[in-house]
């Protein structure tokens, strides 16, 4: 028996959903059905098919405005994914107190005041709502380089949980730890296509995600198929990251089992 993710009549609102990863969670949601909205901090062309809004998600208010007109366009909101997050490199020692605050304030606070927002609107529904965070790898495993931003989504991971039994039963709330995945800023990150390849090898799946498989997870969580699924952490990572012992270790039994 067939069973389909259907978000028809759905409304989704999609945090930085014109490029990278949230580009390609804007295209599940719309071929499974949904009516999309997607926002940044500044114009953008939008997605065909989709609406697009300006909206600095670290302003609370600003975040207000933002599901206030969702909301009277569409007279209502289905599904958040606080996808807008990421984070410059720089080693924890040498960052300044404000460059912290900046990466902790988008990664976690801005979830946060998105979800407020967007409970405030799906308590009031019949049909209540999903809220997909969209996490990392780094919020389980050590992020040098993006200290900060691993902490703070180590604690989006936590709000997700929390929020799963605040909210509950008329919101639903999940997270999704995304690995390396493959977008339009991927080669110049990583030092082009030898450096993507050395990386990729490292993956148990062989390669990083595209764009639209990290949309599928988010889809399922925000449909119907995951009616019973809140307070959960997916982790779509390809198999994860193999111990580096394993990669030093050359021991003759194990040269004789390759």
């Amino acid at each position: 028996m067939a069973i389909p993710l259907d978000l028809g009549g759905r409304v989704a609102l999609v945090t930085g959903g014109t490029k990278g990863i949230g580009l390609g969670i804007t295209q599940a949601f719309l071929a499974a059905g949904a009516t999309v909205v997607t926002c940044s901090r500044s114009d953008a062309d939008p997605v065909p098919g989709t609406t697009h809004l300006a909206c600095d998600v670290r302003d609370a208010d600003a975040v207000d405005r933002l599901v206030a007109e969702v909301v009277a366009a569409h007279r209502r909101l289905d599904v958040l994914v606080n996808n807008a997050g990421g984070a410059p490199y720089a080693l924890a020692a040498e960052a300044s107190p404000r460059f912290h605050d900046k990466v902790v304030g988008l990664n976690l606070m801005a979830p946060l005041v998105a979800a407020q927002a967007a409970n405030r609107v799906m308590q009031t529904q019949e049909t209540g709502g999903s809220i997909v965070n969209v996490s990392s790898v780094s919020a389980t495993r050590p992020s040098p380089g993006t200290a900060a931003y691993g902490a703070a989504k180590a604690g989006l991971d936590s709000l997700t949980r929390s929020l799963a039994v605040e909210w509950a039963p008329r919101v639903r709330m999940n997270a999704i730890d995304v690995g390396l995945c493959r977008t339009e800023n991927t080669d110049d990150h990583y030092g082009g296509d030898d450096g993507v390849a050395a990386i990729e090898r490292t993956i148990p799946l062989g390669r990083m995600a595209r764009p639209e498989e990290v949309g599928h997870v988010a889809a399922f969580l925000a449909s119907d198929l995951a009616s019973y699924v809140s307070g959960a952490r997916i982790e779509c990572h390809g198999g994860g990251e193999p111990p580096v012992f394993l990669s030093a270790l050359t021991s003759p039994s194990t040269q004789e089992q390759n």
